[in-house]
């Protein structure tokens, strides 16, 4: 008989020229799983709770301090409140001269849109949150938005074309010293003011 060479495997070929026996080998892999970090399903989760948490923790703090923050009068408010108590008066002024009510309820309804065409560009400047909520924006000045009492209802056409000419000035003064919309949109409001009191109520 010729005698058959013995095939050792690949793996008996590495570890019999490494010198590793495979006792060895199998005690090395069970002393390194022994100092690897184990982080089981439950830790992983506080974790990562851990991390939201302080996350929105930034956020809050974030938005305390925005809310704190004392900013300059939009300019336009000022423009806003001068609106709002033009269609106020208009409308008061009905009672003094029904015979122009046609004209005077064209007044107020375009004052109004003045009003709040300056409102929402404002507001556009605040800006909002992504869950659509309005930052609070406070100011070194009481909010100039807010119309007081008005004695309008005894006002004449004239006392109210004076005081529409009043604003229109004062929107296109304001125009001069700011560029792009805004430039315009003053503009436009103080043009729309001057034909109120040129077309509307001669």
């Amino acid at each position: 008989m010729v005698p058959v060479p013995l095939r050792l495997s690949p793996a008996s070929d590495a570890q019999r020229t490494s010198g590793i026996t495979p006792h060895a080998a199998r005690t090395a892999r069970t002393s390194s799983d022994r100092h690897r970090p184990v982080v089981d399903r439950r830790s992983a989760l506080r974790l990562a709770g851990s991390g939201a948490v302080g996350v929105l923790t930034l956020a809050a703090l974030a938005g305390c301090a925005e809310g704190d923050t004392v900013h300059e009068p939009d300019p336009l408010a000022a423009q806003e409140a001068l609106a709002r108590a033009d269609a106020a008066a208009a409308t008061a002024a009905i009672a003094v001269e029904p015979a122009r009510h046609s004209a005077l309820s064209t007044v107020a309804a375009e004052r109004t849109a003045h009003a709040d065409a300056l409102r929402a560009e404002t507001v556009r400047v605040i800006g909002v949150y992504a869950d659509g909520t309005t930052p609070t924006h406070l100011t070194s000045e009481s909010d100039p938005t807010t119309v007081p009492p008005s004695d309008a209802g005894a006002r004449s056409i004239e006392s109210l074309r004076t005081q529409l000419m009043a604003s229109g000035q004062s929107a296109a003064e304001l125009a001069r010293t700011l560029s792009g919309y805004r430039a315009g949109l003053l503009a436009s409001i103080g043009a729309a003011c001057a034909a109120q009191v040129e077309v509307l109520l001669p």
